[in-house]
C-alpha cells in the first residue's frame, strides 16, 4: 500500500482534530516526553506528547512522520523533507557536520514529535550542537536533512558512502479507514 498525498493530508488533518478535542482533559505526569527532552516546558497530550495552546504542537517542535519513496518507507520531516544519518557521526555524539557540510547537510532541529498516524520502532530524542540548539536524533545519531532536495528525494541516500536515509517498515504507518 502506498500513502497519497490525500492519505498524507487527511492524517494530518484527522491529527489536528484529535489533538484539538484532547485539549480539555487535563494529567498530571512527571514522566519526560517521548523524544526524550525533560528539559521542556510544555505539557503532555492525550498522545503523551508535548502540546502548546489549544493543543497543537508546542512551539519549536519538528513532526516526524514515515513516507513512502522511492527506497521505500523513510523517515522524514512533515513537509515531506527526508532525514538522513551521517557516518561520520556517532550514536550519542555531538554532531560533526558542521562549517562546509552543514551547508549542504542541514541540522533537523526542535523538539521531536512523530505524527499521530505513524509507529516508529526507534526512539526519537535530541543531542546538543555546539551553538547550544537542539538537533533531532534517532537511535541516537543526529538527523540532517538534504539541503535544496525536493519532498520525497532520496538523492542524498549514499553520498560519499555515509550519508542514509533510515528506511522503516511498513508497519510504521497506520493507515485510515
Amino acid at each position: 500500500m502506498r500513502k497519497s498525498g490525500w492519505a498524507v493530508a487527511a492524517a494530518g488533518i484527522s491529527s489536528l482534530v484529535l489533538l484539538l478535542t484532547a485539549c480539555g482533559g487535563s494529567s498530571s505526569s512527571s514522566s519526560s516526553s517521548a523524544a526524550g527532552n525533560s528539559g521542556s516546558t510544555s505539557t503532555p497530550n492525550a498522545a503523551g506528547q508535548p502540546s502548546g495552546a489549544a493543543g497543537l504542537p508546542a512551539k519549536g517542535s519538528t513532526v516526524m512522520i514515515v513516507q513512502h519513496s522511492n527506497l521505500g518507507w523513510v523517515l522524514a520531516e512533515a513537509n515531506g523533507q527526508v532525514v538522513y544519518t551521517y557516518g561520520g557521526d556517532s550514536k550519542g555524539g555531538s554532531p560533526t557536520c558542521t562549517g562546509s557540510c552543514a551547508t549542504i547537510w542541514g541540522a533537523v532541529t526542535g523538539l521531536p514529535l512523530v505524527s499521530s498516524a505513524d509507529t516508529l520502532p526507534g526512539q526519537l530524542g535530541t543531542v546538543s550542537m555546539s551553538n547550544g540548539a537542539k538537533q533531532i536524533t534517532y537511535n541516537g545519531m543526529p538527523l540532517y536533512t538534504f539541503n535544496g532536495a525536493k519532498p520525497l528525494s532520496t538523492k542524498g541516500n549514499g553520498v560519499e558512502g555515509k550519508w542514509h536515509v533510515i528506511k522503516l517498515p511498513g508497519s510504521a504507518v497506520t493507515f485510515a479507514g
